[in-house]
């Protein structure tokens, strides 16, 4: 009879041990998922950037246009005062 309240003890004690490795393994699971969350805004934050870079760069374009046409209307003047 010892032997058989042994043998279920052991069993349990097996059970709890399983039980803690799968309340780990979701935990991990959990964690794996906030930090492919996290990396998803990571991404978009980087698209963010990357569209206000590209933003940044248009204004600067025109910014070098418009001071090409200044340039040119100052050219005009001097010609025409030559």
């Amino acid at each position: 009879m010892r032997e058989e309240e042994r043998r279920e003890e052991e069993t349990g004690e097996e059970e709890a041990e399983e039980e803690r490795r799968e309340e780990e393994t979701g935990e991990e699971e959990a964690e794996e998922e906030r930090r492919e969350e996290e990396t998803g805004e990571e991404e978009a934050e980087e698209e963010r950037r990357e569209e206000e870079t590209g933003e940044e760069e248009a204004d600067q374009e025109r910014r070098e246009e418009e001071t090409g046409e200044d340039e040119t209307e100052e050219r005009k003047d001097r010609i025409a005062t030559s």
